[in-house]
Parts: structure tokens; C-alpha cells; sequence
């Protein structure tokens, strides 16, 4: 048993390897950018703030996408919100609500400018359809790919994997073929990300999503709090909460005959506080 274990895990650990480096830089870009990501709830001016530097400062331009909010106002809620807590200038929201608004030039235009795009919350699965193989998509990769910020909340947060949780799915057991996962834009690369995480209860979800998936780590954001993911692919926890981060590649995974439910022994799990750092690398806590 302990044989075939080791088999598996280094199996897996290769795979993790091929999953870093999926997500391919386009064509003459190849400097990977931050990504400043929170799990929802309120938003802490250390998270803003990191952000905005990251983009170049106070004055530099900015993008907003609301796709993913039904609301008609969440862009303007933006624009204020990054003026009144950090001092922006510059915010310019773009809205984009169909596939065919993707296609617009100016839109292209303004992201190509732009020193960081942040992502509103609402539903990632409008995210996905508006943007996936459109002119403004392509953008957004390239202002990554050239070494500048995305940013997003709640379901801006959750795109940024790949596969992405789409919010379909019982969260109250640990059952196979329950969550279900779609495509995401796959900038947080090697992990499944989750949002909302402590705040409502989402552990099974991820703990599930990991079982079947085991080459990919789960994280975990909850409200408040954000995961600043760097160029050299660590990430420090930023804000007020809490970041889990769920790593099944070394666990034996078990499943009873003819049986949804699933069990783990050896299911490696952090729990981290701000100012703590890990590296998607060595799959470890650094500081």
C-alpha cells in the first residue's frame, strides 16, 4: 500500500509541475503579474492599497469589470469606492455585460492601457460567458502577462482558477460528483480557489473539489481577507481573516463500493493568518 502511495503522490507531484505552467503567456509576453484577490465581504484598505501600488499608484489607470454583478450601479459603486478609501483618480468601469460588449475596441483599448483590472462579485459563470476568446479577454491576459495587477471579490475571486467552482452543488456533505467545476480564466495557477470561505461554511466544497482533483491545491479565502499571489508564484495573506489552503497529493483517498461518499486520511491542511506567505512551488508555509 505504501508503495503504490508513493507511486501515486509522485505521479501527482509531476502533474503539479505540467498544471504550474498551463496557463500560457501570449505571444512575446512572458513576465507573470500579482494577483490581489479577496474572498468576499468587506474590503480592507491594506487589500486596496496593495493593489493600487501594484498598479502604479493613485493616478494610475484603472479597470473595473462588473460583469459578474446584477446590479446596474456596481461600477460606480467601484469608482468610489477605490476613490474615497485609496484616493484613485483613474477608474474607469467597464461595462460589459454580453459576449459582443467584449468585442468593443475602446474597451480593448482602455485594458491595454491600464495598470490594473479588478474583478466586482456576483456570479463567475457571467464572467466566463461574456469574456472566454474575446478581443477584451485576450487584453486582460495580456495586461497580466506583461506584469501588472488583477484584482477581484467574491466571484471575481473564484474565476481566477482553473477549473473554477461554479456555486452548483450540496456543500453539506463530502460526496463524489457533487461540485461542479467549470473552465476559469486560470491566472492562480496549480490551485481551485474558493470564496466566502469561513464565513459560510464552504470547507466540504473545497475538501470535496481536492479529493477528486488531487493534483490541484484548494484555497480557501474568507470575507475580509484577500491572497496576494506573486510573480515567483507565493502568495501572503492579506486583511482580517483567514486563508485554508487544502493539499491532497500525498493523502490516501477512499471510497466504500457503489458509495458517493469520500475519505481522506493524511489530508495535509493549513490554516493562515495575515502576514503569512506560502509557496505554490514547494506546496508549503515559507513565513
Amino acid at each position: 500500500m505504501n508503495s503504490h502511495r508513493s507511486i501515486w503522490t509522485i505521479i501527482l507531484l509531476l502533474a503539479l509541475v505540467t498544471t504550474t505552467w498551463a496557463v500560457k503567456p501570449p505571444e512575446g509576453r512572458n513576465q507573470r503579474g500579482h494577483l490581489v484577490l479577496i474572498g468576499g465581504g468587506s474590503k480592507p484598505r491594506v487589500v486596496l492599497r496593495t493593489f493600487v501600488e501594484l498598479a502604479g499608484g493613485s493616478d494610475a489607470p484603472i479597470v473595473i469589470i462588473p460583469t459578474a454583478s446584477g446590479e446596474p450601479d456596481t461600477g460606480q459603486y467601484y469608482q468610489e469606492l477605490f476613490l474615497n478609501e485609496v484616493g484613485c483618480t483613474n477608474v474607469t468601469p467597464l461595462e460589459i455585460r454580453t459576449r459582443e460588449d467584449a468585442q468593443r475596441e475602446d474597451f480593448v483599448r482602455l485594458v491595454d492601457e491600464a495598470g490594473g483590472c479588478f474583478f466586482s462579485g456576483g456570479d463567475q459563470n457571467k464572467i466566463l460567458k461574456a469574456l472566454s476568446d474575446t478581443p477584451v479577454g485576450d487584453a486582460i491576459a495580456r495586461l497580466y502577462w506583461r506584469g501588472q495587477v488583477i484584482g477581484g471579490t467574491s466571484a471575481g475571486t473564484a474565476c481566477q482558477s482553473d477549473p473554477m467552482i461554479t456555486g452548483n452543488g450540496d456543500i453539506s456533505v463530502v460526496e463524489a460528483q457533487n461540485i461542479e467545476l467549470k473552465k476559469g480564466l486560470g491566472f492562480f495557477p496549480s490551485i481551485i480557489i474558493d470564496q466566502h470561505f469561513v464565513a459560510r461554511r464552504r470547507q466540504n466544497r473545497l475538501i470535496t473539489t481536492v479529493l477528486e482533483n488531487p493534483q490541484f491545491l484548494g484555497v480557501g479565502v474568507d470575507e475580509a481577507t484577500a491572497v496576494w499571489l506573486k510573480p515567483n508564484l507565493t502568495f501572503q495573506v492579506l486583511g482580517r481573516g483567514w486563508v485554508f489552503v487544502y493539499d491532497a497529493a500525498a493523502a490516501e483517498i477512499n471510497r466504500l463500493p457503489h458509495k458517493k461518499n469520500i475519505g481522506v486520511t493524511n489530508l495535509t491542511t493549513h490554516i493562515l493568518l495575515p502576514g503569512q506567505k506560502f509557496s505554490l512551488k514547494r506546496r508549503r508555509v515559507i513565513q
